[in-house]
């Protein structure tokens, strides 16, 4: 069954112009591009988008590295498309992301890593919810 999933080439990707051979390596993985868009965004709206994580040591680092510059905001789709961009990005730490991840390729530390990908059903309805309107999703 085709499921969707939610992805964000974070602000340091961009900001090394990275995004183009990251959406190369998703498009080589099988996902198809259902929605994408480039914004900037307020770190109003990054707290909002990571609340789950208010009250931890990182939020506020997390929010403000999430509002520092430009990120392209996605919402994929293939067969279990959240397992497997899972596995493509790699480990949060790129020190500890298998080679060929993407992590590995483009990531330089835990917070400069690159790309974001829901983590369940649940979360990824969240997050597209959160970026795009329905009219939005082709």
């Amino acid at each position: 069954m085709i499921q969707r999933t939610f992805s964000i080439v974070k602000p340091d990707a961009v900001r090394k112009n990275l995004t183009g051979a990251i959406l190369t390596e998703i498009d080589k993985a099988g996902f198809g591009i259902v929605a994408i868009k480039k914004e900037s965004i307020t770190k109003r709206q990054a707290e909002g988008f990571y609340a789950v994580h208010r009250g931890k040591p990182f939020f506020d680092g997390l929010t403000d590295f999430m509002s520092s510059g430009p990120l392209v905001l996605m919402v994929l789709e293939k067969e279990n498309a959240i397992a497997d961009l899972r596995k493509l990005m790699g480990a949060t730490n790129p020190a500890n992301a298998e080679e060929g991840t993407l992590r590995k390729k483009f990531a330089a530390s835990i917070q400069e890593n690159a790309i974001h990908g829901s983590d369940g059903e649940d979360t990824a309805a969240f997050e597209i919810g959160y970026w795009f309107a329905g009219y939005e999703l082709i």
